[in-house]
């Protein structure tokens, strides 16, 4: 590997996130993951969790949307809520589902400099009554349309990219974020992916 391709290695993990991630309950469009993992890249979020407790277990993802996003993320499937949900809590300090509801904050007025998940329900029904209950708290993003929703891939997009606005401007990016012990394996993991 050339040096100049182990030093962008570097750059990107030395932005990666370990505060924030991303949870996709039942998205049953491969492709709609797909988009959400190129969004989390591009913002430095290095792990997202996919729960599929009412579809099967995906086995690929889209490749056209994702440009090959998935070979730099680490992707946690669970298939049961409280399994996914334990984990969640040992790494982060609030989980805000998106769900309309009258105690629904907006998104704007989270606080995404803490340790947070974000979770985003199935296309059709959104987050689930179990995972909402799971959570601390919704949020929705604020509209002024007819239509009261946006596809998943783009309401994560937004999402990630107000919680992108609130790192960087509380540094988040100037200094590494992830562990020593996962830095060093990504590293070596990434710098084998590039070898191929």
């Amino acid at each position: 590997m050339t040096p100049e391709r182990e030093e962008r290695i570097l750059q990107v993990l030395d932005k990666r996130q370990d505060s924030i991630t991303v949870v996709l309950e039942n998205v049953f469009d491969p492709h709609n993951i797909s988009a959400v993992m190129r969004t989390c890249d591009a913002v430095g979020v290095q792990e997202i969790y996919v729960l599929n407790t009412r579809i099967p277990r995906h086995k690929k993802w889209g490749a056209k949307s994702s440009s090959s996003a998935a070979s730099w993320l680490t992707i946690h499937q669970f298939s049961d809520a409280a399994a996914c949900f334990a984990q969640l809590r040992s790494r982060y300090d609030k989980i805000y589902a998106t769900h309309l509801d009258s105690e629904a904050v907006g998104l704007y007025d989270l606080d995404l400099t803490q340790r947070v998940a974000l979770v985003f329900g199935n296309e059709h029904s959104g987050v689930s009554e179990e995972i909402r209950a799971l959570s601390d708290g919704n949020f929705i993003i604020p509209q002024v349309g007819i239509i009261k929703s946006l596809n998943i891939s783009v309401a994560c997009a937004v999402s990630l990219y107000e919680a992108f606005r609130q790192k960087d401007t509380a540094g988040h990016y100037t200094q590494r974020s992830l562990p020593e012990t996962q830095y060093k394996q990504l590293a070596k993991e990434w710098s084998r992916g590039m070898l191929k």
